[in-house]
């Protein structure tokens, strides 16, 4: 899977490209490669019998004993990822570094709580931040603002012309689009796209069935691809 807003880009592209929602169901699917191989910062690979997974599981039951330098190494290979969810979800960089220290703060106080029964450490610290997100606009009553001298572009060119579909649309309009969509969605296509998720991560997190986040990435998908101005496909 591509990274970040190229990956979002793409999803949308294939969604204007493809009129019915089972091809395009497909096309999401084979695009979400079981090859994918995350760079640093990213989710945990997906093999469970892969010797990075077999590291993390290892640290993670360490830290359950009380290691710190596990829990800090840990910390610095799900820290991005924790980090680009929050911030597409506050739109404020001291903000999100401020949750994101909290969010491993109650991760390190109830790590003796995690099993593996169902679960994925960063899909189980991906949880802990959105519940803090979702505190934060309750006592706040704050609206997500896009900044866009902050937004990261990322810009590539495209190497298709599905790609090229949607290759104008700024970061503002994305992240305007995505912050319309239900609540569900939205934390989907931000652990999908943005964070780098798998669906089997992204349906720990947020407590459903893969088959569920499946449907729910693609309303999510087919909902942006309308949102977005005419004139700039």
């Amino acid at each position: 899977m591509r990274s970040g807003l190229d990956a979002l880009r793409a999803a949308l592209a294939l969604a204007a490209a493809i009129p019915g929602d089972r091809p395009l169901a497909i096309a999401l699917a084979v695009a979400d490669s079981p090859a994918y191989a995350p760079t640093n910062g990213g989710p945990a690979p997906r093999d469970e019998h892969d010797p990075e997974a077999m590291r993390l599981r290892a640290l993670v039951d360490l830290a359950k004993e009380g290691d710190a330098e596990a829990f800090g190494q840990l910390y610095d290979h799900y820290v991005t990822g924790v980090f680009r969810f929050v911030y597409y979800r506050v739109g404020s960089q001291q903000l999100a570094e401020d949750l994101t220290s909290e969010t491993f703060v109650r991760g390190l106080r109830a790590i003796q709580r995690f099993n593996w029964q169902g679960k994925d450490f960063g899909a189980w610290l991906t949880t802990i931040a959105r519940n803090l997100v979702a505190d934060h606009f309750k006592s706040s009553r704050s609206r997500l603002e896009i900044v866009s001298e902050t937004i990261p572009e990322g810009k590539t060119h495209a190497a298709s012309p599905e790609q090229e579909v949607l290759a104008l649309i700024s970061n503002e309009i994305l992240f305007e689009a995505v912050s319309g969509l239900p609540t569900e969605q939205r934390d989907c296509i931000l652990m999908r796209f943005i964070q780098g998720l798998s669906i089997a991560q992204t349906a720990a997190a947020l407590g459903r069935s893969e088959g569920a986040i499946k449907q729910l990435q693609l309303r999510a998908v087919r909902s942006l691809a309308k949102t977005v101005p005419g004139d700039a496909r």
